[in-house]
């Protein structure tokens, strides 16, 4: 699960991740925080690695205390060679706060309903790029993903 103030920005490949393909955004990413007073901020390193990439909101004493969400996840719920559907999971104490899904064409990553968080946007955009940069058995679903 990701850190729902989280705005990744391009791929971390370098990161000290021992399975990267595991992470909540299904690879490491760099970023910067959205939380209230830290626009922009990019945290350490170590950081990105520890709260950010993998923990809940809770952890970090720079989201406020009032807030939606703690952390999101994400999930292929369905694909084929034209489309990918992308659950997302907003987590609140541990529980289910809301859900959605996006649905992305393959052909040019283009989301055909978007959502209106930049940041959930986002993050969909970034599972989908690593997601896409899997090798499948069976599947021409796997792009170049040189563009993050």
């Amino acid at each position: 699960m990701a850190c729902p103030f989280f705005m990744p920005t391009e791929r971390l490949l370098d990161g000290a991740w021992i399975h990267p393909a595991r992470l909540p955004l299904g690879s490491g990413w760099t970023g910067h925080c959205t939380a209230p007073g830290h626009e922009g901020v990019t945290p350490e390193l170590e950081t990105l690695q520890q709260e950010c990439s993998l923990g809940y909101a809770s952890s970090c004493g720079r989201v406020p205390t009032q807030r939606e969400a703690d952390a999101i996840r994400f999930s292929v719920q369905s694909e084929s060679d034209s489309q990918i559907s992308i659950v997302y999971v907003v987590e609140r104490n541990h529980q289910p706060a809301g859900h959605g899904n996006l649905d992305f064409r393959v052909l040019d990553r283009s989301c055909l309903n978007a959502h209106m968080d930049p940041r959930i946007q986002r993050m969909a955009e970034c599972y989908l790029d690593a997601w896409l940069s899997k090798p499948r058995i069976g599947s021409n679903l796997a792009q170049d993903s040189s563009h993050d």
